[in-house]
């Protein structure tokens, strides 16, 4: 149990998908400017990352390593995840239309989110069990809503400044992630696992 407990540590803070790997930039800047887009990325994120992370585990550990298919992770993964997105978005449409509205156009960015790759790849490479590898996905996804949300929070405090004219919009926002790297990368030294 303290091993997970350090897990669950590590993927928010000292191993942040976003701060530390760098996994899934493009979203979280997109979805940094508005904190109605964090809720809706993170409720679909919080869903793709823990059943793609369970079904990756099973794929790969029952079907890829037994008839020594390794080579094929990648390809099978990108399946998976889009698979996962596809089924929840019918889940969601079929149950709620309204949060379907709601969450529509953020579901098919998470398909193209690296960082849903990432941490399987990473807990396939650390070989960890199946309940391991679905916490280190639901984690991993809740650093990646962490660090938007920060990053959110900033960008709106960004709105009421005066920055240069040159530097408003991306270029600020870009400096205010670097820093927040920055700052996320100081826990780095913390050996957790």
């Amino acid at each position: 149990m303290n091993e997970l407990l350090m897990i669950m540590l590590a993927a928010v803070l000292t191993e942040n998908i976003i701060f530390t790997k760098l996994l899934g930039v493009y979203p979280f800047l997109a979805v940094s400017e508005k904190p109605t887009a964090v809720l809706g990325v993170s409720v679909s994120l919080i869903f793709t990352m823990t059943f793609s992370s369970a079904a990756a585990w099973l794929v790969y550990n029952y079907i890829l390593v037994p008839f020594e298919l390794e080579y094929l992770k990648i390809t099978v993964f990108i399946l998976i995840i889009a698979f996962v997105v596809w089924f929840i978005e019918l889940v969601i449409k079929t149950y709620s239309e309204e949060l379907h509205q709601k969450l529509g156009v953020f579901l098919p960015l998470i398909t193209a989110n690296c960082a849903v790759m990432g941490a399987l790849l990473i807990s396939t490479g650390r070989e960890y069990d199946f309940i391991t590898a679905v916490v280190y996905g639901v984690f991993s996804a809740a650093g990646f809503i962490l660090a938007a949300v920060i990053l959110t929070a900033v960008r709106e405090r960004i709105k009421f400044s005066d920055p240069p004219e040159f530097f408003k919009g991306i270029p600020v926002t870009l400096v205010a992630a670097g820093l927040l790297v920055m700052a996320f990368s100081g826990f780095l030294g913390i050996e957790i696992i």
